[in-house]
C-alpha cells in the first residue's frame, strides 16, 4: 500500500511540474470557481478579532492540491480589487512560475541572497490576472535557512506593508520545516487535505507540527470532496480540481 500511494504521489507530482490547474480563471462560472469565491468569503469572515494579511497555505504531505488552492485562491481575492501577492515559497519544488507563465529567473531566492535588492525590482505584476507574483527564484541549497533567516523576516514585514494580502504557497507540513518556520511569521494558516488521499494520522501529525510553533490555523480545505459528503468536520468544504 505504501509503494502504491508513493507512485501516485511520483506521479501526481511530475503532472504538477507542468503547473495547476487554474479553474477560477479558465471556468469562471463552474462550480469548482464558486467554491473557491465561497473560501474567499469565508475567510473574510475569519478576520472578525485580526485582519489577515499574510497567509500561509500548506498540506500534509504532497500532492494535496495545495498549490492549486494558494493559486486559485490569489486570483479570486485579486478581484476584490485587492493588491493581492502571491509568493513561492516552496524553494524546493516550486509551481507558481508554471501555472502563471512567469519568468523564474529570479525571485525569492535572488532576493535573500542579495540584500541590497528591492522587492519591486522583482516582484512581477500581470495585468490580465490583476496579479503581483513572487516567484520562488533559482532553488538554493539550504531553503530552511534562508527561510528562517531575519533577512526573510524582515522582507516579509516589508511586504505586508506594501500589499494587502500576501499569500504564502509552501511546502508540505510533514516533509520538511519550512512551513513551520513561515508559520510563525504569517497571519494565518490554510491547510489542504486530500479527500481519499490523506490519511489521518498524517493530518493529525501535520496539526500537531503546526501546533507546537503556535500556528494561527484558520481553517482547512478538504480538496476533491463532493460537496454532498460534507458534514462539518472541517473548516471550509469544496471540490477542487
Amino acid at each position: 500500500m505504501f509503494n502504491r500511494k508513493k507512485r501516485r504521489i511520483e506521479k501526481e507530482s511530475k503532472q504538477q511540474q507542468l503547473g495547476n490547474s487554474l479553474i477560477t480563471f479558465t471556468n469562471p462560472k463552474s462550480l469548482n470557481a464558486e467554491q473557491f469565491r465561497s473560501l474567499r468569503t469565508n475567510i473574510e469572515f475569519a478576520q472578525v478579532d485580526k485582519q489577515i494579511k499574510s497567509l500561509l497555505v500548506s498540506s500534509s504531505i504532497p500532492a494535496e492540491g495545495k498549490s492549486t488552492v494558494s493559486s486559485n485562491l490569489a486570483y479570486v481575492m485579486a478581484q476584490t480589487e485587492k493588491r493581492v501577492l502571491l509568493v513561492d515559497a516552496d524553494l524546493r519544488k516550486p509551481t507558481v512560475h508554471r501555472t502563471f507563465q512567469l519568468n523564474n529567473k529570479q525571485g525569492l531566492t535572488t532576493l535573500l541572497v542579495n540584500p541590497s535588492l528591492k522587492f519591486n525590482e522583482i516582484v512581477q505584476y500581470s495585468r490580465e490576472f490583476n496579479l503581483f507574483f513572487l516567484p520562488s527564484g533559482p532553488i538554493p541549497p539550504n531553503p530552511s535557512e534562508l527561510l528562517g533567516s531575519g533577512k526573510m523576516k524582515a522582507l516579509m514585514d516589508e511586504l505586508s506593508n506594501n500589499f494587502d494580502i500576501i499569500i504564502y504557497d509552501a511546502p508540505p507540513v510533514t516533509a520538511v520545516a519550512d512551513p513551520q518556520i513561515l508559520a510563525t511569521r504569517v497571519d494565518g494558516v490554510l491547510f489542504i487535505a486530500r479527500h481519499g488521499y490523506t490519511r489521518k494520522e498524517e493530518i493529525r501529525e501535520a496539526r500537531k507540527a503546526l501546533e507546537n510553533v503556535n500556528a494561527n490555523v484558520i481553517g482547512y480545505v478538504m480538496n476533491r470532496q463532493i460537496m454532498e459528503e460534507s458534514h462539518g468536520n472541517y473548516g471550509y468544504y469544496g471540490y477542487t480540481d
